[in-house]
């Protein structure tokens, strides 16, 4: 490594920043949080300054830098745009071995600042050597997104119970095993669900129920009499639409159920160590019947596992999920249901069509395009209404029979179409038409499931909003009108 990372306490230390700008107020901001006593050095500051040296956070010296200065400093920053000053303030700091920091030339100093996540008194630090701060700012953006900011009560539990656990048990090896536990099971899920006092009064109780130094385990222990389920909506495909809940439940999992709607990139977040069980569903054919679906659930959670159910789009529209946790709750298993973005959301939003518009669709209804007995029953006269849209999933193979049944029953043949094709991934196709032509022009072309299919006025939107949608212009074939 070209650096060596060291966390350092700046409490009520010394701290010269030099310079005025606005690269010194995001120093100064960002090492106030340390308890630093700051000292800015300049002739001129900026507004962000004025108003910390105006709430007396720190200190203003109205001069310019005199060689020596950072000999009395234990920490320097040179932030000016003068490179002579600069050089002086790092040769000072370096001659009596204190530490300077150069923001322009990071070569001259002897540390450098990182990225920080901050979830204190958690405290996660990314650095680049000053080769390149964005990509560190970029990368500082993904990890705070898998740290949600209740790390910060967990990581404080955590340094409350400290003693009290070192007291308990005498090894060190038994209080690792019962950290990981901790960290890793019901007391810590139940800090990140916003839980702290529930958290609390269950680690007290494994503290004071442990016996022969025996460490009770999450899945057998009197809070947790079972392991847990998870069911996750993945979304449409796209790994960015995973909300934050989605990921830090998919990291834990020890066994994951996933269907074909799960894109390969959403299933790469999972841990590699995890038990995978596919129990997908095409038409007439079925990997996994539902039953035994529900009952894998079960078994995995009884044998004290972390099971997610990762569902494609949401886990509550046409996917099943009411059933599963149903039979969660006859057994007594723990569960948690985050929600998903559903296809119809994510799929029109990246194909350029709003579902719902003023001045052309003020409802929007899900149906579900399965065949039942061969047939497409649906509630054809709920779905001609004017202004509205209607979203059709799973409807690829029964295209023409819907079509052909709105048009019998009242819908115009000129209303607008459109069938896309695996939404919001980077193999996107949309095809738009009416719904006379939609199933003469997708019969033309090999268009493979998953799909959805959107029907109403706001299609005619998508030639003025698709080339200001997620997926590229490339990624897209729009085929008739």
């Amino acid at each position: 490594m070209e650096q060596f990372p060291l966390f350092i306490s700046l409490q009520n230390r010394r701290v010269l920043i030099v310079g005025g700008g606005s690269v010194a107020a995001r120093k100064a901001r960002t090492i106030l949080g340390s308890g630093a006593r700051i000292v800015v050095v300049s002739p001129n500051v900026c507004m962000a300054l004025t108003d910390l040296i105006h709430a007396k956070r720190i200190t203003h010296e109205a001069r310019t830098y005199t060689a020596g200065d950072a000999t009395h400093f234990w920490l320097s920053i040179a932030a000016t745009d003068d490179e002579a000053v600069n050089a002086q303030v790092a040769y000072d700091a370096i001659s009596v071995n204190a530490l300077v920091n150069v923001t322009d030339e990071p070569q001259l100093g002897n540390v450098s600042f990182a990225s920080i996540v901050d979830r204190a008194p958690l405290t996660i630090a990314i650095s680049t050597g000053g080769h390149s701060p964005l990509l560190a700012r970029l990368i500082r953006a993904r990890i705070a997104a898998f740290i949600p900011s209740s790390y910060a009560v967990l990581t404080q539990m955590a340094g409350d119970y400290r003693d009290s656990v070192k007291q308990t048990f005498q090894s060190i090896g038994q209080r690792r095993r019962f950290w990981e536990n901790v960290l890793t099971g019901p007391i810590a899920q139940q800090v990140l669900s916003g839980n702290e006092q529930r958290a609390r009064t269950m680690l007290a109780a494994q503290l004071s129920d442990r016996s022969n130094n025996e460490i009770p385990s999450p899945s057998h222990s009197k809070d947790a009499p079972a392991g847990e389920v998870y069911l996750v909506g993945a979304g449409p495909g796209d790994p960015d639409l995973l909300t934050f809940r989605a990921l830090r439940l998919m990291h834990q999992a020890d066994v994951v159920l996933h269907d074909r709607l799960v894109s390969d990139e959403v299933l790469s977040l999972c841990p590699p160590e995890a038990e995978y069980i596919y129990v997908g569903k095409r038409r007439s054919e079925h990997t996994m019947a539902q039953d035994t679906i529900n009952d894998t659930l079960l078994q995995h959670a009884k044998a004290g596992k972390r099971v997610l159910r990762l569902k494609g789009g949401d886990p509550f529209i046409f996917g099943r999920g009411g059933e599963e946790i149903e039979t969660l709750t006859d057994a007594g298993v723990r569960f948690e249901v985050v929600p998903g973005i559903t296809a119809a959301s994510g799929c029109a939003s990246y194909a350029g069509i709003p579902l719902t518009h003023r001045d052309h669709a003020q409802s929007c209804v899900f149906v579900t395009g399965h065949l039942k007995h061969g047939e497409l029953v649906l509630n054809w006269d709920h779905l001609v209404q004017p202004n509205q849209t209607v979203v059709c999933y799973m409807g690829l193979t029964a295209l023409a029979e819907l079509c052909e049944k709105l048009m019998t029953h009242g819908l115009p043949a000129d209303t607008p179409a459109a069938l896309i094709e695996r939404g919001t991934t980077q193999h996107q196709r949309v095809f738009t038409g009416t719904i006379d032509s939609l199933p003469t022009l997708v019969a033309r072309t090999a268009v493979k499931a998953p799909t959805l299919i959107i029907i109403g006025s706001v299609v005619r939107l998508r030639d003025k909003l698709q080339w200001f949608t997620p997926v590229s212009a490339n990624d897209q074939a729009t085929i008739g009108k």
